[in-house]
């Protein structure tokens, strides 16, 4: 538990990063630095979009997965990393 304390910390301390969340498989959040509003919108919406994002990649090529997930908008860029029982979901003001 330590070591996902650790990276979680050292991910908080990069420039402009907002929030960090932690969603289980079924899209429920387990660990957030953000306001629980905000986690629970931003949870489930991504993980949904993950989910189509690898169902995509696999129906495309059924020997490939979903590594890596970036969404880029004007205020934030969401970078997600999905497991298999987990989702990390990074929150970045790219203007900082």
């Amino acid at each position: 538990m330590s070591e996902v304390e650790d990276t979680l910390k050292r991910i908080q301390t990069h420039k402009g990063v907002v929030g960090i969340i932690i969603v289980n498989g079924e899209g429920i959040p387990i660990r957030t630095t953000l306001d629980n509003s905000t986690t629970v919108q931003y949870a489930g919406l991504i993980h949904q979009l993950a989910a189509k994002a690898r169902s995509t990649v696999r129906d495309l090529d059924p020997q490939n997965d979903l590594t890596f997930l970036r969404i880029r908008s004007k205020k934030h860029e969401i970078m997600v990393a999905p497991d298999k029982e987990y989702l990390l979901i990074v929150i970045q003001n790219p203007s900082e």
